[in-house]
């Protein structure tokens, strides 16, 4: 049997396989709700054979969001579209994740491709617009917005924030919670030199920069069950010499361990300064030096397509878990087809979901496959 395709355990969760569909914001949403896009979209997942699927980067307050449009978990109205999805999901059999995430000054961002040049439009598009908020007051690049600086006490609040979803999120039954650390939005613009210029105890020394990432992981362990995990998106590195390094990614896992945080979910990059540099697998090597590092388990993504390339992900003890993004987009049975390509087709219609997988049995029967 592939690795791929062996089950994974944390505390009391198991999940049927190591492939997991990636957050990747849809930018379809109002005032944060999700809707029937968003069942389909996600459900489509737990239907081939995937066996975590997260939703979206989903704010914990309305400032937070990267554009107007993007999901959202600040207040109890948002939690019956979630509960319907992860509903979806587990009946399914994948596990469900959402990650919670505040974009700090690369919030209210333009939408990528829905216009707003005219008053109806923007009435139509549910268009919103705000000042920003981040550790310090710099814009995230020339024609970016200056944001405003936190307070200590609007730091406090934020933490708090964070929690509040994390019991939205319990109360919509999600079973991996993952705060979102990377890619420039706000516990980024925190950790990283290139964005935090504080003098106070959230700025400074590595220890001060990560005291908000720490601050929230402490809050959400609190209210998150024992026997839930508790993941984190880090961007391993920002691909700058005066950025966060490897090191220090390593060493705020340790710490994250230590507080509850079950496995690192390893990105990388999200400042304007940073010249990141890709290729297929570019970041495996970063889940690899964090789960080493650190003695965590981890989730490596970026660029992985290959059924045997992923496969040798895990084999090799490189990462736990395997996140696809556009993969997943293209091919949202891409579980299926791998398991095809690495075992054959022992077990494979078990991946399918109902009725599916007896259809697709009956036809490759009748084909003699």
């Amino acid at each position: 049997m592939s690795q791929l395709f062996s089950e994974f355990t944390l505390r009391g969760l198991t999940l049927r396989n190591r492939t997991v569909v990636s957050p990747m914001c849809q930018f379809a949403s109002q005032m944060g709700l999700l809707d029937d896009w968003h069942l389909v979209h996600l459900g489509r997942f737990a239907v081939g054979g995937f066996g975590l699927v997260y939703v979206e980067a989903t704010a914990v307050t309305p400032e937070g969001r990267i554009t107007y449009a993007d999901s959202g978990l600040w207040n109890d109205a948002h939690i019956p579209p979630l509960r319907r999805i992860v509903d979806f999901l587990h009946a399914h059999g994948a596990a469900a994740a959402i990650q919670l995430a505040h974009a700090g000054r690369k919030a209210t961002t333009p939408h990528p491709w829905r216009k707003t040049d005219t008053a109806d439009a923007k009435a139509r598009a549910g268009f919103e617009d705000w000042q920003p908020v981040a550790p310090s007051a710099l814009p995230h690049a020339e024609g970016h917005k200056v944001p405003h600086e936190l307070s200590i006490g609007e730091i406090e609040t934020l933490v708090q924030r964070f929690v509040e979803a994390a019991e939205r999120a319990l109360a919509a039954g999600f079973d991996i919670v993952e705060i979102h650390g990377a890619h420039g939005y706000l516990i980024d613009q925190f950790l990283s030199p290139l964005a935090n210029k504080r003098t106070d105890k959230y700025g400074g020394s590595r220890e001060n920069r990560m005291r908000f990432m720490l601050e929230v992981a402490d809050g959400i362990r609190r209210v998150w069950p024992d026997e839930k995990p508790l993941f984190a998106r880090l961007s391993v590195q920002d691909w700058h010499p005066d950025g966060w390094q490897i090191e220090d990614s390593v060493a705020l896992a340790a710490e994250l361990k230590s507080r509850g945080v079950d496995l690192i979910d390893c990105s990388s990059g999200g400042f304007a300064e940073g010249q990141v540099k890709g290729g297929a697998l570019y970041q495996v090597p970063f889940a690899q030096a964090v789960r080493s590092g650190a003695a965590i388990p981890t989730m490596a993504v970026g660029l992985i397509d290959d059924a045997n390339a992923a496969d040798a992900v895990i084999a090799n003890g490189q990462a736990d878990l395997v996140a696809f993004g556009r993969p997943a987009l293209e091919d949202p049975n891409w579980p299926v087809h791998a398991k095809r390509a690495l075992e054959g087709t022992e077990g494979l219609y078990d991946l399918y979901a109902g009725p599916v997988g007896h259809a697709i049995r009956a036809m490759d029967k009748a084909l003699g496959r």
